[in-house]
């Protein structure tokens, strides 16, 4: 495509006519608007941008962005996503990242409100970015809610899962020389998993103290985020974070560390009782599991077996070993 704003014609065709016939929500910024109105005058917005080599971008960054407000507390009410070509872009690179983000959006009834898209020199791929605005406070407080010491910790579901599902997705020929495509296909799929909706509604029911959306930087990052956000130390069983094996076999292939693997689709709970808690995910139908415990002081500790070492501060993500 040429370089510079697209046209008009592929505005049309790649965007606004797929957000008019494939999203769940109609409401968007149209040809010679530049913004979507919204009658809330409270609002929240959160904003992710996915600079990974994975043909899924558009998805990606809306499901981290969607997350990221959820994870506090806040019910997200539409996207805007902002699109940067390279000039070899074909128009159906366009349409497909439309297609993913609004395929996103779909899973969490919120809207594709527009955006703004670019073919430029300044870039070598696609990259997306995804700003999610929420309007209405689902649990009172719970983003600038403080845990504490004693409170657990409890993960939902599985670590690694969207880093595992981009690694199937766009490495899968190399996968294919070890695993079965059964088993590559389970990896990929796992990226079905990443909403976070039915976790949210749970935690409205529960006395969660906070909650972490564990994404960038794996779960490392989101314990040693959730401790300096109680301002304490925390202590963690390594054996009990919940991991797929999936995650494990994909993570081996690729000499990486799956803790330090992007992880959308996992929560970090902060709780009084974190066992009431488990329960009430458990019983809606989301595994979940107490890992550890906030304790007093500043030492964030990881304990496996008979060996104990001391969290490091969050390091680079993995997938960036591997897709750039």
């Amino acid at each position: 495509m040429r370089i510079g704003k697209i046209t008009e014609n592929a505005l049309k065709r790649s965007i606004i006519k797929l957000i008019k016939t494939e999203s769940n929500k109609k409401t968007s910024a149209a040809v010679g608007a530049d913004c979507a109105f919204s009658e809330s005058e409270n609002s929240f917005s959160a904003t992710a941008t996915i600079t990974t080599n994975v043909s899924k971008c558009g998805y990606y960054a809306v499901m981290k962005a969607t997350n990221s407000l959820i994870a506090q507390g806040i019910k997200p009410d539409h996207v805007v996503v902002n699109i940067l070509l390279d000039k070899d872009s074909e128009e159906a690179v366009l349409k497909k990242i439309v297609r993913d983000a609004i395929s996103a959006c779909n899973i969490n009834d919120i809207a594709y409100a527009g955006g703004h898209t670019e073919v430029t020199e300044a870039v070598t791929r696609p990259i997306v970015t995804a700003t999610c605005v929420g309007t209405e406070v689902m649990i009172k407080d719970l983003y600038k809610s403080k845990p504490k010491a004693g409170d657990a910790l409890v993960v939902s579901k599985w670590i690694g899962m969207e880093g595992t599902a981009m690694l199937a997705a766009e490495k899968r020929a190399e996968l294919a020389t070890k695993y079965p495509e059964p088993f590559i296909d389970d990896a990929e799929e796992l990226s079905k998993l990443l909403g976070i909706n039915s976790e949210a509604a749970v935690a409205m029911k529960s006395s969660v103290s906070a909650i972490h959306d564990v994404s960038g930087g794996g779960i490392y990052a989101a314990l040693w985020e959730m401790g300096e956000r109680a301002g304490t130390g925390l202590k963690v069983d390594l054996k009990c974070i919940p991991v797929r094996q999936e995650t494990i076999e994909v993570c081996e292939f690729f000499e990486i560390n799956p803790y330090v693997l992007t992880s959308g689709g996992a929560l970090l709970f902060a709780t009084e009782d974190g066992e009431a808690l488990v329960r009430d995910l458990e019983e809606a139908g989301i595994p979940a599991v107490i890992v550890g415990y906030l304790e007093k002081g500043k030492d964030k500790i990881i304990t496996n077996l008979d060996e104990a070492r001391f969290l490091e501060m969050p390091q680079a993500d993995e997938i960036h070993k591997v897709l750039g």
